[in-house]
């Protein structure tokens, strides 16, 4: 029951996203809209961003168990994308809130964690102390998380080029004399 509850409440919170904007966005709009009493939503969430942790680590934890059933790291990086684009008109509300602060490091951390997975599963950078590994997937994660922010309708349309390019840059680096 606690887990449909939760549920229920990030829905709503989505729905309230897209229709009234993150900024405008306050416990009393949610609990109203699942017709349930602020007790209830504090017994589930500490807070807004709270809650908006538990969106992210949940859907997180759904995305890597999703990409990992694609087989290889390009297929994965692109469900990525596609999965992050689908979710660009929630995170673009969410960066324009009280909530950035706390939003923008979650989705780093999540997008490292799934660069750091894909990076063990492909045996990715053995040669490199971890040290090492850290400052690349770091780099890298910024390098998406950038691409992604400034993301255009051409894009999207040339969406199999940019992976394609972002996995070589990940996987093997593309030497500038090319």
């Amino acid at each position: 029951m606690a887990v449909d509850m939760k549920e229920s409440i990030a829905q709503a919170a989505k729905v309230l996203l897209t229709e009234k904007g993150v900024k405008k966005l306050t416990v009393k709009d949610i609990v109203d809209a699942c017709h349930i009493t602020r007790q209830a939503f504090y017994y589930h969430f500490e807070d807004i961003p709270a809650l908006f942790r538990w969106i992210l680590e949940r859907d997180a934890e759904r995305l890597i168990l999703e990409a990992k059933a694609l087989g290889n790291g390009e297929a994965r990086l692109r469900y990525l994308f596609v999965m992050a684009i689908n979710a660009l008109p929630y995170m673009k509300k969410g960066m324009e809130s009280s909530y950035r602060s706390e939003l923008e490091p979650l989705l780093t951390q999540y997008t490292l964690r799934l660069f750091e997975q894909m990076c063990d599963e492909e045996g990715l950078y053995r040669s490199r102390t971890r040290s090492e590994v850290n400052l690349i997937l770091r780099y890298h994660c910024q390098a998406i998380m950038g691409l992604l922010r400034s993301w255009t309708d051409a894009d999207t349309k040339n969406l199999d080029q940019i992976v394609h390019i972002s996995y070589r840059l990940i996987t093997e680096g593309i030497s500038p004399l090319e």
